[in-house]
């Protein structure tokens, strides 16, 4: 484990879901995902038999270098052989960052800080807009998935600050 004064806090992602994966069995895909950032990774389960997954899951990443991105990679589960690449995508988390920086305090939920536009520089499909919902910083984002003919991933941030850490 790392020490905490190196660590800003972390960085919890929701992972919602995957829309029109690619199909990569005979019929369909078991697809789950991988992300890295840093040294670090972290993967979802694999969802059965479905090209438009949900997860639903909560993944964790330590964030000791906002600069850093986030990378993710979705497979599709094999038993027989090499887990088959289903595309992959990376985002930063600088925005999201700069937004809880702004030490923001009883906004009315749903108040829009930033929207992130869609570039050739990112992965976005779309705008992405940090929100203050209920109490809290939340980025949403979709995300299209390159080196594949198809699929985006729907996440969601939110930041949890550690005690004894450097924070932000």
């Amino acid at each position: 484990m790392h020490s905490m004064e190196h660590l800003h806090g972390l960085l919890r992602i929701h992972v919602h879901r995957g829309v029109h994966l690619a199909k990569r069995d005979f019929m369909s895909s078991d697809p789950y995902i991988i992300f890295r950032m840093g040294k670090q990774k972290v993967k979802t389960h694999v969802v059965k038999k479905n090209v438009n997954p949900v997860w639903d899951e909560d993944l964790t990443l330590s964030v000791e270098d906002t600069s850093l991105p986030v990378k993710l990679f979705v497979y599709d589960k094999d038993i027989f052989s090499l887990d088959d690449k289903m595309g992959d995508a990376e985002f930063q988390i600088g925005p999201f960052v700069q937004a809880l920086r702004m030490k923001l305090n009883g906004l009315p939920s749903g108040t829009i800080i930033t929207r992130v536009q869609p570039s050739r520089d990112n992965c976005l499909s779309e705008e992405s807009c940090i929100v203050w919902t209920e109490g809290k910083v939340v980025q949403n984002l979709v995300l299209r998935l390159r080196n594949v003919e198809s699929g985006e991933v729907e996440l969601q941030l939110q930041w949890i600050d550690i005690p004894g850490s450097k924070g932000l």
